[in-house]
This record gives C-alpha cells, sequence and structure tokens, in this order.
C-alpha cells in the first residue's frame, strides 16, 4: 500500500498519465480491447500512458498492451477468434452467496480479502500449474514491460493485504497476472515466494487509487459497483478528480452488458464483448481527447 499512501499526499502532477483497466472476466478483457481499439480510431489513444494498473482482466490487457507486440487493431481480432485453451468457468450460487456474505460482514478491504482468501484455499479446482499453462499462452510476452510502468494487483489470500507487483518487485509477470486472475472458488491461488495470492478485483474491480498523483486518469471498468468494504470504479473515480486530476471512467451501456451474459468468466462471451466495446468507444471519444495530451 505504500505506493497508494505516497501518492495521496501529493497533488495530481499534470504532466503524467494513467490508465486503469478493472476486472471482469474474459468478457471485460474483449470490451475493454474493443474500448481501446475504438478510442485510438477515433485519435483518443490512451494507451501510451506513463502507468498503467491492471486488475484480473485488466491485468492481462495492460500486458498485452504493453507488450508492444502487437497492435490495438491485433489485440482486438484476437479477440474475435476462437478461443482456443481458455475454460469455461462459472460461479454457482454458493460462491456467490459466500461474496455477499463476505461483504456483508466484513469491516475492511484486508478482512474481506481474508474471508475470500480462505474461500479460495478451501475449495477444489484445477491444479496451479495447468492455470500458469493458460495464462503462459494467453500472455504475448512473459517479461514486464521496461519503457512504462505496468502495475498488477493481487491479494494475500492469508492475510487480506492488498499488493502490487511491477517488474521491481522481483516477481514473474505470468505469476502477477495469474495471481490478479485467481478469481476465489473458481481458480486455485497463485503461489509467489511462498505466499499464496487471489484476484486483486478482491479489495477493488479497478484499484483506480494506485493512479494518485496522476494528472490525467482514464479508467475503463467491466465492473462499476462496489459494496461494503470493496472500493467502487465510481468512489476511486471521485477521490481522483478531488486530488486534481482530470478523469474519465468509463463503463459498459446497455449493449455491453448484454453481451457479457449473465457469465463473464465464459470464453464464448469475448467476441461479443470487443464488439460491444468497440461499438461503444465513439460515446466516449471526445472526452478522452480533451483531457490527454497531445
Amino acid at each position: 500500500m505504500a505506493d497508494t499512501d505516497d501518492a495521496a499526499g501529493r497533488a495530481a502532477d499534470k504532466g503524467r498519465t494513467a490508465l486503469v483497466l478493472g476486472g471482469g472476466g474474459l468478457a471485460g478483457i474483449g470490451w475493454e480491447i474493443g474500448i481501446l481499439h475504438g478510442l485510438a480510431q477515433a485519435g483518443a489513444d490512451p494507451t501510451g500512458a506513463d502507468l498503467i494498473v491492471g486488475t484480473s482482466a485488466g491485468s492481462v490487457v495492460g500486458a498485452q498492451l504493453t507488450s508492444e507486440l502487437l497492435n490495438l487493431h491485433e489485440l482486438y481480432e484476437r479477440q474475435l477468434a476462437d478461443p482456443d485453451g481458455e475454460v469455461p468457468a462459472g460461479m454457482g450460487a454458493a460462491v456467490l452467496a459466500r461474496y455477499l456474505w463476505g461483504v456483508l460482514r466484513s469491516r475492511d478491504p484486508e478482512a474481506y480479502g481474508a474471508r475470500m482468501g480462505r474461500l479460495a484455499l478451501a475449495t477444489r479446482t484445477e491444479p496451479e500449474e495447468v492455470r500458469r499453462a493458460v495464462f503462459a499462452a494467453r500472455l504475448l510476452t512473459h517479461d514486464w514491460p521496461r519503457a512504462r510502468r505496468l502495475v498488477v494487483t493481487a491479494v494475500d489470500a492469508l492475510t487480506g493485504e492488498f499488493r502490487a507487483f511491477d517488474r521491481e518487485s522481483g516477481v514473474e509477470l505470468i505469476d502477477a497476472v495469474g495471481a490478479s486472475c485467481a478469481v476465489p472458488g473458481v481458480w486455485p491461488p497463485v503461489t509467489i515466494d511462498g505466499r499464496r495470492f487471489i484476484d486483486g478485483g478482491v479489495r477493488s474491480s479497478t484499484n483506480a487509487d494506485l493512479a494518485l498523483g496522476y494528472g490525467t486518469v482514464v479508467i475503463v471498468a467491466p465492473i462499476a459497483v462496489g459494496g461494503g468494504p470493496v472500493l467502487s470504479a465510481r468512489t476511486l473515480a471521485h477521490r481522483l478528480s478531488a486530488s486534481g486530476a482530470k478523469v474519465v471512467l468509463i463503463t459498459p451501456d446497455r449493449a455491453a452488458r448484454r453481451a457479457f451474459g449473465r457469465n463473464v468468466l465464459d470464453p464464448a462471451r469475448r467476441a461479443p464483448s470487443a464488439r460491444a466495446g468497440l461499438a461503444q468507444a465513439a460515446a466516449h471519444a471526445e472526452a478522452v481527447h480533451r483531457i490527454w495530451p497531445g
């Protein structure tokens, strides 16, 4: 949390830019890439940001963007392809009930994170190494970017402590992204330096407060809501604005929500969500263009 605390004490630096990419499953990955591709087509491309914060689905998109191995059009076309190697998954009623109970009973994000960690550690899932192979195929490179700062979020399954991994953390990119996407009750926690980590979305769907201190911030959030100890994208966008930052928050429109369907973890929702994001982007291009330097 040191990065967040330090940044909170500084006024926004108008010259620094940040792109925040939130969680939202495979549908969220597709929609985010569709939004970014559409913004770029409209001349409002925020992907050259000084800082990219990725949570869960956003960590995958952030890692793909900063690899610089494919352009946005190529990343978009990749979302439309048959999702080979992506395993369908979903949350049953019992798991969703545990999430809701945790929100109602937890006094702060750490307590909620620890509750979700206990759920994750107690759930029988596929082996961790099998899941790691999925991310080995999903990412374009296993190396952290050097030109720009990518931050990937996760939560300690035992303590509920929030972690923000980057190139200086000494953690492999594939493990950081895998941890950020380790949905409790669905996928196995990821082991890093002897600790087990779960989805960074357990703390917030965006963790946009990591961009405090940046003067211009675009937040692309497949999930805008929060509740109880879970910080919503809208709440964090307001905090950034209060710090002096220029902020644009993009959340799914009605057509995008229909494209997501009832299960954002279903690989079949990826392509329609990408198309919905591309179609929606035009509605936000002017707002992004107005605040984005250059």
